[in-house]
C-alpha cells in the first residue's frame, strides 16, 4: 500500500512540475517593437530590452530554473553566459535538452531575448 502510494506522489509530483514547465502555447504579443515615426519614414525596432527578457523568463522558464536562476528543477543559469554562447542558448530553446528541457516551450523573437539576456550572464 505505501508503495502505491508513494508512486502516485511521485507520478502526481512529475506530471505537475512538467505542466509549470511546459507553459503551453505562448500567446504573448511581441511588445518590444518601438516604433518612431521620423518624417515621412516609419522605423521600427525589434530588438527586446533586459527588461522585457526578464519578464519572458519570469513567465515561462522560471518555475523550473528559479526566480532569480539559481535552479530548481532544472539547472542554475546564473553564469550560463560563460559556458554556452547565445547561438547554443538558443539551440537548447529550440531543440531541447535531455534530462526534461522542452523543445519549443520559447520561440521566435522571445526565444531570441532570452538568449541574449542569458548569455550575458557570466
Amino acid at each position: 500500500m505505501k508503495k502505491k502510494l508513494l508512486a502516485l506522489m511521485l507520478g502526481t509530483s512529475l506530471v505537475m512540475g512538467l505542466a509549470a514547465c511546459g507553459g503551453g502555447t505562448s500567446t504573448s504579443k511581441d511588445t518590444s517593437k518601438n516604433t518612431s515615426n521620423t518624417g515621412t519614414k516609419t522605423t521600427t525596432n525589434n530588438t527586446a530590452s533586459a527588461g522585457d527578457a526578464a519578464k519572458i523568463f519570469s513567465q515561462h522558464c522560471a518555475s523550473c530554473h528559479g526566480d532569480n536562476l539559481q535552479g530548481q528543477v532544472g539547472p542554475n543559469l546564473q553564469k550560463i553566459g560563460s559556458q554556452l554562447s547565445k547561438d547554443q542558448i538558443l539551440g537548447i530553446l529550440k531543440n531541447g535538452k535531455s534530462g526534461g528541457m522542452p523543445a519549443g516551450l520559447i520561440s521566435g523573437s522571445d526565444a531570441d531575448a532570452i538568449a541574449t539576456w542569458l548569455a550575458a550572464k557570466k
